[in-house]
């Protein structure tokens, strides 16, 4: 990976940080931008998930606010249903940044081996993210990404919230920022409108729908068609449809969810309006919070990864920017963070309820 040097003028003179200090393990994981590694701090012996990004490709992709966004977020976030930054410096080539490691893997890993969730393990699921959005849209940050990909599970099976690239504080003419996944982006996202709170919502819904039937709700090949498919027709699950082992309840959970207008979608009122559903009745969020409930879906603790996506090497090379050395070094300016200096500050300045309504 080379060797680091910090002590140019263009990069930040507070680091004290550099990759020497962890022991790379293997990679678990593959992004837009680099891997990601198991890795293990030398000095205390505690294991991270490691983000290294080459600086190139980020430019390359048009992707340096992304990177710098999630940076800025995660430094004011902490809490135990996301995944949390506990480190982030940089060389002159790549940036790192050190994750909670969530040996677990992502939930569309399992999906793909199991190809569906029983209902009780797509509920504990759904209250972990629901945890993690309350925190979330309580400080008027909107996620935006939410999809099995970006779920990851810890050793006992509770779910996290990751990938804060496009992940925003809330502001009331958001219309032009349309970023996200197709099949998950709520309606007023993918036809450019002014969103909140309710669009993550609408991503739960989906991810209910096919945890219970297999398949996304709106398909398509290309953002165009899935849009034509959410203009077309409002998906709703009917009782003919609903597999076996599932209530009632949990499609009317999905259906309130999917609702294309986000005025008459579950949610609207905030966070509590959801957990409220029926579906939920019988969940301890207590119990949930202090994470001192058995989960229905235990994931064994090695092979929770593709290790041919991780391996596959990327296919651009040729087509990275040519940047000037101090032009690159200025666009990341600000990326150092170390947990172990920082006040606690588990809370940023809660809105007023009614914003998050609007």
């Amino acid at each position: 990976m080379g060797n680091c040097n910090f002590r140019t003028e263009n990069t930040d003179p507070t680091i004290s940080l550099n990759h020497h200090q962890f022991q790379f393990h293997y990679p678990i994981g593959k992004g837009g931008f680099g891997k990601v590694w198991r890795v293990v701090h030398k000095k205390t012996k505690v294991s991270y998930a490691m983000k290294e990004m080459q600086k190139r490709r980020i430019i390359s992709k048009k992707s340096v606010h992304s990177v710098m966004n999630e940076r800025r977020l995660l430094a004011i976030l902490r809490h135990p249903f996301i995944v949390n930054m506990r480190f982030a410096f940089q060389d002159r080539e790549n940036l790192y940044l050190a994750m909670d490691l969530m040996p677990g893997g992502d939930l569309r890993f399992h999906l793909g081996r199991q190809r569906r969730f029983t209902e009780e393990q797509t509920r504990f699921f759904v209250a972990c993210i629901l945890s993690g959005l309350e925190y979330l849209h309580m400080n008027g940050i909107i996620h935006r990404d939410i999809k099995p990909e970006n779920l990851v599970l810890d050793d006992k099976g509770y779910v996290r919230l990751t990938d804060f690239g496009i992940a925003r504080i809330w502001q009331p003419e958001n219309g032009n920022e349309t970023s996200g996944t197709p099949g998950y982006m709520a309606p007023e996202v993918i036809c450019r409108q002014n969103h909140n709170i309710q669009a993550d919502y609408f991503a739960v819904g989906v991810i209910v729908y096919e945890f219970m039937l297999g398949r996304r709700p709106y398909q398509g090949r290309n953002r165009k068609e899935i849009r034509d498919a959410i203009l077309a027709k409002q998906v709703q699950i009917r009782k003919p449809d609903i597999p076996e082992g599932w209530s009632v309840e949990a499609a009317d959970f999905a259906n309130k969810l999917l609702q294309r207008k986000p005025q008459q979608r579950l949610g609207l009122n905030g966070p509590s309006e959801v957990k409220s559903h029926a579906w939920l009745r019988n969940v301890s969020w207590q119990k949930i919070f202090e994470k001192s409930q058995t989960s229905p879906f235990i994931p064994s603790l090695e092979n929770n990864f593709d290790s041919k996506q991780v391996m596959n090497e990327w296919k651009d090379e040729a087509e990275l920017a040519e940047v000037k050395e101090s032009s690159m070094q200025d666009l990341f300016v600000g990326y150092f963070f170390d947990a172990t200096l920082q006040p606690d500050n588990n809370n940023i300045t809660q809105p007023k309820e009614q914003a998050l309504k609007n």
